[in-house]
């Protein structure tokens, strides 16, 4: 029986909307746990990490040298406790499931992850999250996690920030839809898989999933599956702090996390971006439970 282990992460840090730190008791108070349970999974909830008010902190404490990058000292305090609980997590045989607070949070997962292991990670997300403080057109960290964990621009040798056993050929991005040009610029220049949400129509959400989990895997001990809300159409998924017309439907959805758990190589995972204040009938939250439990096996039949 799989083993997973929750560890909320309730982070606004990294956004530019607050009340995104509500997520983790938001996705439980939406049946996580029974959800899970329903899949045939053995679930402990570890609680939430200890996470100071964003308004109780100076935004620009430990500012980067150069460009913008908004409460960067919180931010790497709590992906450096995420990392530990993460590592301590597969130490243990259980796969670590972390629920967001903001996307800021999955260098902490990533970190943890791939300490002891070389990983892939694919990213469910509208964004491509591959902004640096000198590129970013916000200073917001949730914007910049996979150019940090891969150490980036500015991130490099950033020892909080870089996850050691993750290259970016195991790197996969699905269902992109809002990029900027500087992130355009290293996904071709890194050699990312990246498929846009083009390619979901024209190849449809199975092969696209099934390449992505291919290209991540190839090599590596296992795979990081970093599921940002917004990734969903906003109809579906309204609960969420930079929504982006023309996402995915609840079925593909729902068929690329099925597609997940038979390709058999989830080392970790975080559910991020769900945010309460912007929800309705906390119908967000329920999703990314009914989305996890789908990751971790559950079935019609």
């Amino acid at each position: 029986m799989t083993r997973v282990r929750i560890i909320g992460a309730p982070t606004d840090y990294g956004a530019n909307r607050r009340g995104v730190d509500m997520g983790p008791s938001a996705i439980r108070y939406g049946g996580l746990a029974d959800e899970l349970a329903s899949a045939g999974v053995d679930v402990v909830d570890a609680g939430d990490l200890t996470v100071p008010r964003a308004e109780e902190r100076d935004p620009d404490t430990d500012a980067p040298a150069e460009g913008d990058a908004k409460f960067l000292h919180e931010v790497a305090d709590v992906c450096r406790r995420l990392a530990d609980e993460t590592e301590e997590t597969l130490a243990e045989g259980a796969v670590p499931l972390a629920l967001g607070g903001d996307h800021s949070i999955a260098i902490g997962s990533l970190v943890g992850a791939a300490r002891d292991a070389d990983v892939g990670a694919v990213w469910f997300d509208a964004h491509a999250d591959l902004n640096t403080p000198s590129t970013t057109p916000s200073g917001n960290v949730h914007g910049m996690p996979l150019a940090a964990a891969l150490g980036i621009g500015e991130f490099a040798d950033t020892e909080w920030a870089n996850a050691r056993g993750l290259d970016p050929e195991n790197v996969a991005l699905v269902g992109l839809r809002s990029v900027d040009d500087a992130e355009v610029e290293l996904l071709r220049e890194h050699g990312f898989t990246a498929y846009t949400m083009s390619d979901i129509d024209e190849r449809g959400i199975t092969d696209v999933t099934e390449d992505a989990l291919a290209a991540a895997s190839a090599g590596v001990d296992g795979v990081h599956v970093s599921l940002d809300l917004d990734w969903l159409d906003p109809k579906e998924a309204p609960g969420v702090g930079t929504p982006v017309r023309g996402g995915v439907t609840y079925r593909e959805a729902h068929s690329a996390m099925e597609i997940v758990d038979d390709a058999d190589c989830l080392r970790s995972m975080e559910l991020v971006e769900v945010n309460p204040t912007l929800d309705q009938h906390n119908e967000t939250a329920e999703l990314a439970t009914e989305l996890a439990a789908s990751a971790f096996g559950k079935r019609v039949i």
